[in-house]
């Protein structure tokens, strides 16, 4: 299981790439001012990383509890990045249609673009991070 320290290191360091990537790329695909989108972004970032690291916890413990180790799969990994983008995108939503001005339609386009978005860049994120920073108890579990 990672320690606490790792887990803020991951989450904080996912939400930094993601802003510096994401931010730039949102304002110019739906024309929006970049000091708004950035402020969206940080408050985006900011519940993202709460959620995140409550998420990856609790998917953690539930990982270890029911196949006995925190080593994922390709479709475990699969399944995490859609169900944390689907909890924070019902988390998200409505601050992007109050933030920026639009209708719940038109938040929910950015919402999903952003959700595709993430989805791509936490598969790939995650997968570089466990690759850099190994689960010792992922290795663990291996070698059983």
């Amino acid at each position: 299981m990672k320690s606490t320290r790792d887990r803020v290191r991951q989450a904080i360091s996912f939400e930094v790439i993601g802003l510096l990537l994401s931010v730039p790329l949102a304002a110019v695909t739906f024309g929006f001012d970049m000091g708004r989108t950035g402020v969206l972004g940080v408050v985006g970032a900011t519940i993202a990383t709460i959620w995140n690291y409550l998420f990856n916890l609790g998917f953690d413990h539930g990982l270890k509890h029911f196949t006995g180790s925190t080593q994922k799969s390709l479709r475990v990994r699969f399944l995490h990045a859609v169900s944390f983008e689907l909890g924070l995108m019902l988390i998200f939503l409505p601050i992007i249609a109050w933030w920026m001005g639009i209708g719940l339609l038109e938040a929910l386009i950015v919402d999903i673009a952003f959700v595709v978005f993430y989805l791509v860049y936490a598969f790939v994120f995650t997968w570089c991070y466990d690759t850099i920073f190994p689960d010792t108890d992922a290795k663990k579990s291996n070698a059983t």
